[in-house]
C-alpha cells in the first residue's frame, strides 16, 4: 500500500478480497448468478491463502513471536512461478541513508496494513494472529508523543525528516504517520473499545490552522530545525488521506461501528456458519502454481475460451473438458482432485475461436506436505 514494493501484502489482498465480494453483489444484482459465483469463488481463493502468503513462521523482531503478519512478500510482477513462501525473499527498502543496508529479509519487516483485514471483515480483531502482529507493530513501530500514540509505516523506513531534524532530500527516516492512529482507533473500536483518545492524538497533530501532517517529528525536540515531538514535521500538508481517515473515525465512533465493514464480506467470512476456508487452487498464465493440495479443485483460468485436455495418470487416459465463459472477460474450468491423488496432473489448452494448441504440456504436482494456516 505504500507503493514502493511489488509482491503479496495483507493490506491489498484485503481490499481485493471486499471488491471481489462487491462485484459479486453487482452481478447478482444485474441477474448473473455466474459471474457472481465466479467472483465469490476467487474471493475465498485469495482468503485461505492470506497467511500462506503474508505471515512468516519465523520472525525475529520481537522474542517470543516468530509468526506475524508481514509488510508484504516480494514477488516481481513478470514472474509466472514465484516463490509464494513468506520467510523466503528479501525485501528492498526505498530512500535509505547512502551507504546504509537497503535490503532486509521480508519476513522482519512489519507495517499494520493487516489491520485492513479486520476494517473490512475478514478477519476477527481477536484473530491470534492479528493480536501477536499487534504486538510486534507496538513494539517496532509505535511512537508515544505528548498528544497522543503514533506509528511509523515500517521499520527501516528512509522516506522522512533526517537524522538531525534536517529536510527529506531524497533519504532520510521515516516519521511517525497521524493517519496510522487513524487507523489504530478503526482497529480499537472493532474490538468494542472507545476510539475516542485516538480522535484527539490526531487533532492534537493538526497545525495551527487544522491541517493534518503526513508526519509527525517523533524524538526529542529540535528547535533549531523546528521540530516538536507530536508536531508536523516538513512533510506534506494537508494530507488528504489523513483528513479521510480522521473524518471516518469521527462517523466510526459516532455510529459505534466500523464505517469500512462491508456486510456482505462479513457475512460470508465471519459469521457463525462460516464455512472451513474452500479448497481451490487457481492456476493462470501469469501464476502457474506449481503444488495442489489433494482433495482441492484446481481452476485453470485463461483470457479466451478453450478447452481443456488433461490427464491425472501420466497420459494414460485423457479427458477434455469445455471453459465455462464469465462477464468479466475470464473462462475457467475446474478440475476436482480425490484426496487419495499421487500422480501430478498435467493438462494443455486448446483455443477454440482460433481452432490452434498451445504446443506446451503444464503440470501441478500434489503437496502433502504440512499446510500453513
Amino acid at each position: 500500500r505504500w507503493e514502493e514494493n511489488s509482491g503479496y501484502s495483507p493490506s491489498t489482498l484485503a481490499v481485493n478480497i471486499a471488491a471481489l465480494m462487491c462485484a459479486a453483489g453487482f452481478a447478482a444484482d444485474r441477474g448473473d448468478p455466474q459471474t457472481a459465483r465466479f467472483f465469490e469463488d476467487y474471493a475465498d481463493f485469495l482468503e485461505c491463502h492470506v497467511e500462506a502468503w503474508t505471515v512468516t513462521t519465523a520472525g525475529a523482531l520481537v522474542p517470543g513471536i516468530s509468526r506475524h503478519f508481514i509488510r508484504i512478500h516480494p514477488v516481481a510482477p513478470g514472474d509466472p512461478e514465484p516463490d509464494e513462501d513468506p520467510d523466503h525473499g528479501l525485501l528492498q527498502v526505498r530512500n535509505r541513508p547512502p551507504g546504509e543496508p537497503f535490503e532486509f529479509p521480508a519476513k522482519d519487516v512489519v507495517d499494520a496494513g493487516f489491520l485492513e483485514l479486520v476494517r473490512y471483515g475478514i478477519r476477527r480483531f481477536d484473530d491470534p494472529v492479528i493480536a501477536d502482529s499487534l504486538r510486534v507493530v507496538d513494539a517496532v513501530l509505535k511512537v508515544n508523543t505528548p498528544l497522543g500514540p503514533c506509528w511509523h509505516r515500517y521499520n527501516h523506513d528512509g522516506y522522512g525528516q533526517r537524522e538531525n531534524g534536517g529536510p527529506y532530500e531524497g533519504w532520510g527516516k521515516g516519521r511517525a504517520w497521524p493517519l496510522l492512529t487513524g487507523e489504530r482507533g478503526h482497529y480499537e473500536l472493532a474490538a468494542g473499545r472507545d476510539a475516542r483518545s485516538f480522535i484527539k492524538a490526531i487533532e492534537g497533530f493538526a497545525s495551527a490552522t487544522g491541517l493534518l501532517p503526513e508526519q509527525v517529528w517523533d524524538e526529542s525536540d529540535r528547535p533549531e530545525y523546528f521540530m516538536y515531538l507530536g508536531r508536523p514535521t516538513g512533510s506534506a500538508m494537508p494530507l488528504m488521506w489523513a483528513h479521510a481517515e480522521y473524518i471516518k473515525l469521527l462517523r466510526s465512533a459516532r455510529d459505534g461501528a466500523v464505517f469500512d465493514r462491508i456486510p456482505s464480506v462479513a457475512a460470508r467470512y465471519l459469521g457463525q456458519g462460516r464455512r472451513a476456508c474452500r479448497p481451490l487452487e487457481v492456476w493462470t498464465f501469469n501464476r502457474r502454481v506449481r503444488t495442489m493440495r489433494p482433495g482441492w479443485t484446481l481452476r485453470v483460468q485463461a483470457q479466451a475460451p478453450f478447452r481443456l485436455h488433461w490427464s491425472g495418470n501420466e497420459w494414460r487416459t485423457a479427458q477434455e473438458a469445455p471453459s465455462a465463459g464469465t462477464a468479466a472477460g475470464i473462462d475457467y474450468v475446474d478440475l476436482s482432485v480425490p484426496p487419495d491423488q499421487e500422480a501430478p496432473l498435467r493438462f494443455t489448452f486448446f483455443w477454440t475461436e482460433p481452432g490452434r494448441w498451445e504446443g506446451e504440456d503444464f503440470t501441478v504436482a500434489m503437496d502433502r506436505g504440512p499446510q500453513r494456516h
